[in-house]
């Protein structure tokens, strides 16, 4: 056989290597190809461009290749006189190879066209409908609209087209029936593969999965089928579920990724409770420092009532759970009133201290407030009438009795604290407050919850200021608080805290500012830093445009940031 990519067009027979080779012009104008009998097209090279000088040059090169095609054309009519009986192989043209730079891809070299007509559907209209199971006939030879494997491997994604098998997914009276192609399943998943290729496989056309939400599976699909990952926030956990299940560990690092970065304290509880149950030792560990630094706001939302009760168990037993022992105790009450209706109990007393079981004792009652005691655990009707009086005397006697409720504190978070100045000064004209802002931005390099601003107070000996302190992010109002605090004429830093610390994401900067209202004449920062290391976190500080106080980089007010990290 000729050694070229494609079989020669005509007789493959031998030719000597004195055959004579002429070059003809070919269409379009401008390019040359070769002539030589017996010899075929070969495919993917480009032909060498002619470039001539003049028209006298043009002309002189066709008069050229017009005397050359008549010689072989004379000798062409010679030989084929002189043999009637054998005929020669038509006359094929060979383009000349140059040397290309750098290889193309299927797509580059095939770009994708607009389809000409509605019968011509691109992938991603295909993907639309697809996600609903509303299924085109695809258009006659629909391979060659899609230049990549990729692309044509995405059109089967929700399609019965060609498919071999058929999951009925969800729970009873919310299944949904979705083809699949156990070829392309079984490349994406080790399950599929032992399903249906195993040992064991079993040759069914259609598969029940009730434990899985249709949402979740489809998602899965079009991981394995498109290459492609759509999550969304409230079937992220089904289809990290269906991720584990089905042995797909990129798609379930995806899901991972996706809850650590939406993480808050409002479904801290319930990924924690997901994440020990996937075993995600990162996401464990990333929704306990949400719940420590927050846990006010984690224990009053909505998702602490949905957590099982080992994962109440363990937020119960937290040594470092900062919040008011009260809030833990109205939590726990809170949960044990939807596991009663879980369970379907009645909501009694009887029942809440039923469900709750052990875990009443986790509550250190002993460490409350004794007005929060008094006012709030006491008249609960949680509590028995001996543990009543027994927790009063722990309050009061000096002799205490016995209790199985834990009473020692809990020790909670220590706060820390980001000083941006290395001095502080006073004059008889600075600094002084009149209605306006005083603001600086900052950046992270970890997440962290600011629990409060450190500020400085009079230089003219004790005064009491009221501050409005707040925490944006690109004009949105994060957190804010109006407290006072009394300063004793030191140059110390006094803490103003918001009511509840706010989580502050890495790589994005905040603006952090306060209006102050009392004496005019205060201690104020200098020689500011624009970058400071505190412990494992460093913070960046800038100017911001908010302020109108003269507080800036390099002096003013705010000199500490108070976080938990």
């Amino acid at each position: 056989m000729l050694p070229h990519s494609l079989p020669v067009l005509g007789h493959a027979r031998s030719l000597p290597q004195s055959v004579p080779c002429v070059r003809v012009p070919a269409k379009p104008a401008g390019r040359w190809i070769s002539e030589c009998p017996g010899r075929g097209l070969r495919s993917g090279h480009r032909a060498r461009r002619r470039t001539a000088a003049s028209p006298e040059a043009r002309r002189s090169a066709g008069e050229t290749v017009k005397n050359r095609s008549k010689k072989s054309s004379k000798k062409a009519n010679t030989s084929s006189s002189s043999s009637n009986s054998s005929k020669l192989p038509p006359v094929c043209y060979e383009i000349i190879t140059l040397k290309t730079k750098k290889k193309k891809m299927a797509a580059d070299i095939f770009p994708r066209k607009k389809p000409a007509n509605s019968s011509s559907t691109s992938v991603q209209q295909y993907h639309q409908q697809n996600l609903s199971n509303n299924n085109l006939i695809p258009a006659p030879n629909w391979q060659g609209l899609y230049p990549t494997i990729r692309e044509r491997n995405a059109v089967m994604f929700n399609n019965d087209l060609m498919a071999d098998v058929h999951f009925v997914v969800g729970p009873p009276g919310g299944t949904q029936r979705l083809p699949g192609h156990k070829y392309v399943l079984a490349v994406g998943s080790s399950v599929f593969h032992a399903m249906f290729y195993g040992e064991l496989a079993e040759d069914k056309d259609e598969i029940r999965i009730p434990d899985v939400e249709p949402a979740a599976f489809l998602a899965m699909l079009k991981y394995i089928y498109c290459d492609e990952i759509d999550l969304a926030a409230d079937t992220v956990l089904a289809t990290l579920y269906a991720a584990k299940k089905y042995i797909v560990p990129h798609l379930a690092r995806a899901c991972v990724n996706f809850l650590e970065t939406s993480l808050s304290a409002k479904n801290a509880c319930v990924l924690l409770s997901q994440s020990c149950l996937f075993e995600e030792p990162d996401l464990t560990q990333r929704c306990w420092e949400v719940i420590d630094a927050q846990a006010e706001l984690a224990l009053k939302s909505e998702g602490f009532c949905d957590i099982d009760f080992q994962t109440l168990e363990s937020i119960l037993r937290r040594e470092t759970l900062n919040a008011k022992e009260i809030v833990v105790f109205e939590a726990a009450l809170n949960w044990a009133e939807v596991e009663c209706q879980r369970q379907d109990l009645a909501l009694s007393i009887e029942n809440k201290r039923k469900v709750l079981g052990k875990a009443l004792y986790l509550i250190r009652i002993p460490t409350m407030a004794l007005d929060d005691f008094a006012n709030g655990a006491a008249q609960s009707g949680v509590l028995t009438l001996n543990e009543t009086n027994d927790i009063f005397l722990w309050y009061t006697a000096a002799k205490k009795p016995e209790l199985q409720f834990v009473s020692k504190a809990r020790k909670g978070l220590v706060p820390q604290r980001c000083h941006r100045f290395q001095s502080c000064a006073y004059r008889s004209n600075q600094w002084r407050y009149r209605g306006r802002c005083d603001s600086i931005q900052f950046a992270v390099d970890k997440r962290v919850f600011i629990a409060g601003f450190g500020l400085y107070g009079s230089s003219c000996g004790s005064a009491e200021y009221s501050a409005k302190i707040e925490l944006k992010r690109q004009g949105v109002v994060l957190g804010q608080n109006l407290s006072k605090y009394f300063s004793d004429g030191s140059s110390n830093t006094f803490p103003v805290w918001f009511e509840y610390p706010v989580q502050i994401e890495p790589d994005t900067f905040y603006t952090a500012s306060v209006i102050l209202d009392g004496n005019e004449l205060s201690y104020f920062g200098q020689e500011g830093m624009t970058e400071v290391q505190c412990g494992k976190v460093t913070v960046q500080f800038q100017c911001s445009s908010d302020s109108t106080n003269g507080t800036g980089v390099q002096g003013g007010q705010i000199p500490e940031l108070i976080f938990y990290a």
